[in-house]
């Protein structure tokens, strides 16, 4: 039965993919046009599925199907952990699962940083690397774990300010886009094909979908035998070690089975769409694809999860952890969109000219 169950994560993995492809999802994006340009669209998406999350969350956890976090606060390993992330994601082009949906479109840059990611991931949870990873770990450890348990009060109060204030900045977005006239071209395709491959999706939308399939994703994997939610950095590293070392219950596992899902999802949600195409990168492409899933992995470990099982879950289950890796996320991308992005090219206005009245 538990193997039944282990298999549900190839199809949440497929549909989360599917809905990241074509959602066009992807944290880094998130964060880094808030730094670039000033825009905080994409982010208020992020909060949303935050958000929807965090209330399912804490409903399954009244109903007694999901643990509490428990994981104690590491400020140390967290903050360096995350800022590391933060810069690799830049150079790799993409957060965990939007470099596993890029792959799954044909991006071979996105390929590479995933093998990177995989490889340093296991390195860090069961290689040479462990070491340091365990070791950062314990520096400076607090016996703390959450923000509700931290201040001492029920976490539907800390939920409800959540959605409130989420609730405020998506209201502000959507009364601007009502303002707005947008220019569509005319549908090519009509009915179910026109909504899923076709049309634009809402980043709204896309969040509460992602929000919704965060929270199917518990009891599916608790029912496994995994008592976590969505993650895809130890289950990156799994793949990774269960590929070299032919462990099947590592290659079997839930969330093994969710991010080869993400590819399976990715590709015929692309296939679809008519927007998979091989692709190959330059050389310094290459390069910072593969440095950037080094510092994806490396990051992810310290951290304690990546974009989706640190800040995304993490933060929805008012994990300390999960909220500082957020900053630290956050924070990397500002840094690496600095050093690496070139800000969008102003455009030139002239000012109009005067003609004198006798003329």
């Amino acid at each position: 039965m538990q193997l039944f169950f282990a298999l549900t994560g190839l199809l949440v993995g497929a549909v989360l993919g599917f809905v990241l492809q074509r959602g066009r999802f992807c944290v880094t994006g998130a964060f880094r046009e808030v730094w670039i340009s000033r825009s905080h669209r994409w982010l208020t998406a992020y909060l949303i599925a935050i958000a929807v999350l965090s209330v399912g969350f804490f409903t399954l956890r009244s109903m007694g199907v999901v643990d509490d976090s428990s994981r104690p606060l590491t400020p140390f390993a967290t903050i360096i952990g995350s800022l590391i992330f933060g810069i690799g994601i830049v150079l790799a082009g993409g957060c965990a699962t939007g470099t596993y949906y890029r792959a799954g479109e044909g991006l071979i840059g996105s390929w590479l940083a995933l093998i990177m990611y995989a490889l340093s991931a296991a390195a860090m949870k069961e290689g040479i690397l462990k070491p340091l990873n365990s070791g950062a770990k314990e520096i400076n450890t607090l016996e703390v774990t959450t923000v509700h348990s931290l201040l001492g009060i029920s976490p539907w109060i800390v939920v409800g300010a959540l959605v409130l204030g989420v609730g405020w900045l998506a209201r502000g977005h959507l009364l601007r886009e009502r303002r707005l006239t947008i220019a569509t071209l005319p549908p090519t395709r009509t009915g179910l094909a026109h909504w899923l491959f076709e049309k634009p999706w809402h980043p709204f939308v896309t969040a509460v979908l992602l929000g919704v399939i965060g929270i199917i994703a518990y009891p599916l994997s608790y029912a496994s035998g995994r008592r976590a939610g969505l993650g895809i950095t130890t289950p990156s590293s799994n793949l990774a070690t269960g590929i070299v070392t032919g462990d099947s219950a590592k290659l079997l596992d839930w969330g093994t089975l969710l991010v080869v899902g993400i590819i399976v999802g990715s590709y015929i949600a692309a296939k679809g769409a008519g927007e998979f195409r091989l692709r190959v990168p330059d050389e310094r492409q290459m390069v910072k694809s593969l440095l950037g899933g080094i510092a994806m992995g490396i990051g992810a470990s310290l951290a304690g999860g990546c974009t989706i099982g640190g800040s995304f879950v993490g933060s929805a289950e008012l994990s300390l952890n999960g909220w500082l890796s957020f900053a630290g996320f956050f924070l990397g991308v500002g840094v690496a969109a600095k050093l690496f992005l070139r800000p969008p090219a102003k455009r030139l206005t002239v000012a109009p000219q005067t003609v004198p009245a006798n003329v």
